[in-house]
């Protein structure tokens, strides 16, 4: 008997602890590229855009968080918007290095060497809200965490090398250009 009352009492413990913690607020968050990999070589400028969807069917989703693991080798910057979304709605925001949109860029050290690989995870925390967050919703709980696997590789530098037409083109030019000088020298002596 002592052994049941012990158990009952862990499991209803239980039961409200899970009924207090964070809820779902059902959104799907995915980077772009999908699978989430950037190449960029040393020096130059790679980011994540990205796709929040709330397919929850009555709440709204306020994100509230974006945090990052560590990055080496260069500097990060979020460039993340933090939308609200009503219920069943999706954003999506491909990376523009020119406008800063996206999620987040990082900007290769010139000195990064080939090879390096950043990696980690994109950790977005949400909010769920039984309205607008911004014209009257009132605020239900927090979301669970939404964790997506990124990497950033630093890649060969690109080194411009003459096409061999062009190569030939501008040989046969200096060539021409030499001819015509000593030509222009003993028609002048």
């Amino acid at each position: 008997m002592r052994n049941r009352l012990f158990l009952q009492s862990i499991l209803v413990t239980g039961l409200l602890l899970l009924s207090t913690g964070p809820l779902s607020a059902d959104a799907v968050f995915t980077l772009l590229p999908p699978d989430g990999n950037v190449f960029g070589a040393p020096g130059s400028l790679v980011g994540w855009g990205y796709s929040l969807t709330n397919t929850d069917p009555s709440d709204w989703f306020m994100s509230s968080d974006l945090n990052s693991d560590s990055f080496s080798n260069g500097t990060p910057t979020l460039i993340f918007d933090f939308p609200i979304l009503a219920p069943g709605a999706t954003v999506t925001e491909v990376f523009d290095p020119v406008n800063s949109i996206g999620l987040f860029e990082l900007q290769w050290d010139p000195s990064a060497p080939a090879g390096f690989v950043n990696s980690g995870n994109f950790v977005l925390r949400g909010q769920l809200w039984d309205g607008d967050p911004l014209n009257g919703g009132s605020f239900i709980a927090d979301a669970i965490d939404t964790a997506v696997a990124y990497s950033a590789t630093v890649s060969s530098s690109t080194t411009s090398t003459p096409e061999p037409s062009c190569a030939l083109l501008l040989s046969s030019g200096i060539a021409l250009l030499i001819l015509s000088l000593k030509l222009a020298r003993w028609h002048l002596a």
